[in-house]
């Protein structure tokens, strides 16, 4: 059984050639975005790529977490992948947080006008929320968050590793169980009130800070939640098409396929549901997000978002045999990802730059990052074996069947 992952020299070149092209973009953005509005651009499209990236990588410690406090044993055959996935959580955390400090200190106010003093002070909406919307509170914020998710990511991939060693008693079993229930339940605390709350509010939604929605952080949820979903997929696809995870078959990616089929109906859901209450509502300080997007010239971004994120998944992963075939999965997968990071681009771009461009600096960049997530992926997974055979739930994995 191959069960200890070799890093292909055409995958690493892969990963290199797509760092190298976010490099270059991000070079050419220096020189090619000036003044006041290039600026803008320029930040916006690394503030969309580091903040969406990073939360579909932290997906894959909550698929880790929530797998786990379910008792759930079908994924056990494959989990090194998206605990292989996390360990990007810390790096991609760490870029994210640096450009959140520069664009708040230094007062990138046409990324965040909440940052603009003395349009706050005369600004009753803003002075309402400065107490939420502030520099320190930022920054406490993002200090936590950011912290918090790389510990405890960092925290079940070594507990992981170190349960290779364990022998397989019915006492040791009990003692993993136990552990991993006790440091996955308190991730999904931090996880809940973070990306489920606080965090796409303070990182996103105050782009836009006349504009709230209670239903904003779910959206965000769900988008980067489906995105991570097909990540795992994809690196899943690419082991067994390398010899890998024997223990892994069709069975299992019919789930992964169940999953992103479930929850691109409940990112439908919220997005029609975010958008009729507004549009029913009809008050002017919820529907000024919805104008330039359904509107404006972000209007056909807007709906297509609705084609590749709803109606494709819909149809492609509606039919059994789709969900069973590599190949297929894979296409889907990426049409996910690529989909998501587009309804990131229209979230972000209308409350900064405002105009409809092509967007060949935000892409550069994302692929800049896809680069980085390949190769800090592809190096964990050297690191440890890729099947956990001291698992308890090992033997329900090989077993499962949908």
């Amino acid at each position: 059984m191959k069960d200890q992952f070799v890093v292909p020299a055409r995958l690493k070149t892969t990963s290199f050639v797509l760092m190298g092209i976010g490099l270059l973009t991000l070079l050419i953005g220096l020189f090619a975005f000036q003044g006041e509005h290039g600026s803008t651009r320029f930040w916006a499209g690394l503030l969309q790529n580091s903040t969406f990236f990073l939360l579909i990588v932290l997906a894959s410690t909550f698929f880790i977490a929530a797998t786990t406090l379910a008792h759930g044993g079908w994924q056990i055959g494959f989990r090194r992948v998206p605990e292989a996935i996390s360990m990007a959580v810390p790096v991609l955390g760490g870029i994210l947080f640096l450009l959140l400090m520069i664009l708040v200190f230094t007062g990138k106010t046409h990324i965040y006008h909440w940052l603009d003093a003395e349009h706050v002070a005369h600004d009753p909406i803003l002075t309402w929320k400065a107490p939420f919307l502030s520099k320190a509170f930022f920054t406490i914020a993002a200090v936590l968050t950011i912290g918090l998710w790389s510990y405890f990511t960092l925290r079940l991939r070594k507990m992981s590793i170190e349960q290779d060693s364990w022998d397989l008693s019915k006492e040791t079993g009990k003692r993993i169980i136990w552990r991993n229930t006790v440091w996955c339940g308190g991730f999904l605390v931090i996880y809940v009130l973070s990306v489920g709350s606080t965090t796409p509010w303070m990182w996103l939604m105050s782009i836009d800070a006349h504009w709230y929605s209670t239903m904003y952080s779910w959206y965000t949820f769900a988008s980067t939640w489906v995105s991570g979903l097909a990540l795992i997929s994809l690196f899943v696809i690419y082991l067994k098409r390398n010899g890998y995870l024997p223990m892994v078959n069709e069975e299992h990616l019919h789930d992964l396929g169940k999953f992103c089929f479930a929850f691109s109906i409940f990112w439908a859901y919220l997005w029609f549901s975010q958008y009729m209450l507004i549009w029913y509502a009809n008050m002017p300080e919820e529907i000024v997000y919805f104008k330039p997007r359904v509107w404006g010239e972000w209007r056909p971004i807007f709906f297509l978002n609705l084609v590749i994120n709803f109606i494709t998944p819909l149809l492609f992963l509606m039919k059994r045999d789709t969900k069973r075939n590599y190949s297929s999965m894979a296409f889907i997968a990426v049409v996910i990802i690529f989909g998501h990071w587009l309804d990131f681009w229209q979230m972000v771009g209308p409350g900064t730059y405002q105009h409809l461009v092509f967007p060949w600096f935000e892409f550069g960049i994302g692929l800049g990052f896809v680069g980085l997530i390949v190769f800090l992926v592809s190096n964990q997974l050297t690191k440890a074996a890729l099947v956990p055979k001291t698992h308890p739930y090992l033997k329900e994995s090989i077993i499962h069947h949908t």
